[in-house]
């Protein structure tokens, strides 16, 4: 256990943590020179989607050998949609790597992932990343740094953290700037030396805490954890201890651990390793394996709570089925189940209508990439936009989640980003300027969240940067005003012509082109008014024998307004679902018949009034 270390990397958005991982893991010897892995870019992003948007969703295990040592590392996602993955893993480490880009120093995200670690008693090293960057300022950063910790009421111990000044990309870390080493052995010494050994107990028999989970083909449903008492071995009888009280028997069918990124089977793990065990087919994250009953189930830190939720349903338009293949609620619901195993943030629940599911969780981003994740595994689905969840206080008041919100701005954006904050009713606690930017501190509406990040990029012309935490619940902020422009929307089955957009376009901004196929109910685009218009998109010129043939060419038809998944889930209505299938992604109304939206806008109407 002596020479065992368990770290985290953390970091906000882009400042080289998971380039950082790479260099590590090839630095030790994990990666021959001829093996492929060893060329790879960020191979600790094994996601499409994390190599496409540059982000870590999911918490990732690696380890490595240094000398005596074994060292295993987590990846954790910088994100605050994803703290459930990030609280988790605290519970696995003893130790965390810092990085800190020397040139932009801590930034907002920074703060989420440090405070959670901070709060699990973890030993911090503070990595000062991109010190070959141009305009890099690594003793600015590191003072930063520190003011950051107090901020965070870090202990004395925590506050007098040992620092490595490195640059990933080039594959180098020094103690000293002035330093001319070319390799990462500072870091790895400061590892070994400063990180302690596992929090763990020795003895006989054993106790591991689930605190990710992972599925073999060949072995069934592997649980992943450190083991915090005791040797596991494998082929010994074990007991499953469930969050409801259950107990489970069963044994050890095989044991892994780390070797790099690779899964290596194991005979023995002693305390304080992170493994992954086979032979428990009904484990959750959060329960206890251990060798008898009588250990006891391990305390599990609880995630924060989810804030939103948005409806999934089964796509009922007329072009359902025609893109996808994993369509009917079965489907669906089998695939949420599956997701719910493995993220710990989400929770999922069936409504009264068979064919709609209710899905929460901590922020539109992590419901959105499980979003996106089904359109590329073959699924169709409707999504509403997102909405909060509220409570009562026990007086009856009406409370909504409210989130501490963190912004970077450039100063010339100071005003225009502050009036829309007012707007969405955020109270902002403090501003601090630095330089050219901004610092805005401000406790928000979750609800006011919603739409904002896209508003942020259009004003700080996207040199903007956020992020937030979960503050608490509140009073009831008042109404927030939503989306001011109505939609246009299609009254008829069809393809779309450049005839009839040619005259659209003077009525909003489009969403579709010439040769787009639109049905009854489909958005095809934003009204310049506040209220909904029926578009015909599908009229075509009425041919006489009058006409030359060259009347009507020329049409200048302005570029469509294309929504990403997250965009188009905040641009939505309360009575609009986004279709998302493998190749398309369209707006609609719930309801696709007029005369049926009506009925259903007058009975709502009666329901207030009665109310």
């Amino acid at each position: 256990m002596e020479h065992i270390r368990n770290i985290a990397i953390i970091a906000h958005v882009d400042h080289g943590k998971t380039t950082l991982v790479d260099c590590l893991l090839k630095q030790s010897g994990t990666f021959r020179a001829n093996e492929a892995k060893a060329s790879e870019e960020r191979i600790m992003d094994m996601m499409d989607l994390e190599r496409e948007k540059g982000i870590t969703i999911r918490a990732k295990n690696a380890a490595f050998r240094y000398k005596r040592y074994r060292v295993n590392l987590v990846d954790t996602p910088g994100h605050a949609d994803f703290g459930g993955e990030v609280e988790r893993i605290m519970n696995m480490i003893d130790g965390v790597l810092l990085v800190v880009d020397a040139a932009e120093g801590p930034q907002a995200q920074t703060r989420f992932v440090l405070r959670k670690a901070l709060e699990a008693g973890a030993k911090p090293i503070v990595v000062i990343n991109k010190i070959d960057r141009e305009n890099a300022r690594p003793q600015w950063a590191l003072d930063q740094v520190f003011d950051l910790f107090l901020s965070l009421n870090a202990t004395d111990e925590q506050l007098d953290f040992p620092y490595v000044f490195c640059s990933a990309k080039a594959g180098y870390a020094r103690l000293r700037l002035e330093d001319t080493n070319e390799t990462m052995e500072p870091l790895f010494e400061a590892i070994v030396r400063h990180i302690p050994p596992p929090r763990a107990r020795a003895g006989e028999g054993f106790q591991l805490l689930v605190a990710n989970l992972d599925y073999s083909d060949y072995l069934g449903r592997i649980a992943l954890g450190k083991v915090m008492a005791g040797r596991i071995r494998v082929g010994e009888p074990a007991v499953c201890l469930h969050g409801d009280g259950r107990v489970t028997e069963g044994r050890v069918t095989a044991l892994f651990h780390y070797e790099g990124l690779k899964q290596v089977q194991i005979e023995e793990a002693p305390a304080g390793d992170i493994v992954g065990v086979c032979g428990f087919e009904t484990v959750a994250i959060g329960e206890t394996l251990a060798d008898r009953p009588e250990r006891g189930a391990l305390p599990f830190i609880p995630v924060d709570p989810p804030t939103i939720q948005m409806d999934f349903a089964v796509n009922d338009g007329p072009l359902a089925g025609q893109d996808g293949k994993l369509v009917t609620a079965r489907h669906i619901w089998e695939r949420l189940q599956r997701e719910v195993r493995t993220n710990v943030g989400l929770r999922v629940e069936a409504t009264e209508d068979p064919k709609v599911f209710r899905v929460s969780g901590r922020g539109e981003m992590q419901i959105a990439i499980l979003v996106e994740q089904m359109r590329r595994e073959g699924y169709e689905v409707l999504v509403s936009r997102p909405e909060v969840l509220w409570r009562r206080d026990a007086e009856g008041n009406l409370l909504e989640p409210i989130e501490r919100l963190f912004l970077e701005v450039p100063q010339e954006s100071m005003g225009a980003v502050l009036e829309n904050l007012a707007w969405r009713k955020a109270e902002i606690q403090q501003l601090t300027p630095h330089g050219d930017q901004v610092s805005i501190e401000a406790l928000i509406p979750m609800r006011g969240l919603i739409g904002f990040e896209t508003d942020l990029v259009n004003l700080t012309r996207g040199l903007g940067v956020m992020s937030h935490l979960f503050h608490g619940y509140g009073p009831d902020r008042g109404e927030i005003p939503a989306r001011r422009n109505g939609s246009l929307v299609s009254m008829e089955d069809g393809v779309a012509t450049a005839y009839a957009l040619d005259a659209l376009q003077e009525r909003g901004r489009l969403m579709i082109e010439p040769g787009d196929r639109v049905y009854k109910g489909m958005i095809v685009g934003e009204h310049a008014r506040e209220q909904d218009l029926l578009v015909n998109p599908c009229k075509t010129k009425h041919l006489t024998n009058i006409r030359s043939q060259g009347e009507g060419k020329g049409i200048q038809l302005s570029p469509p307004l294309k929504l990403t998944l997250e965009r188009a889930l905040e641009y939505i209505g309360p009575d609009e679902y986004v279709e998302a299938t493998p190749h398309h992604l369209r707006l609609r109304k719930k309801i696709l018949d007029e005369h049926q939206r009506k009925r259903a806008a007058q009975q709502r109407a009666v329901r207030v009034l009665s109310d």
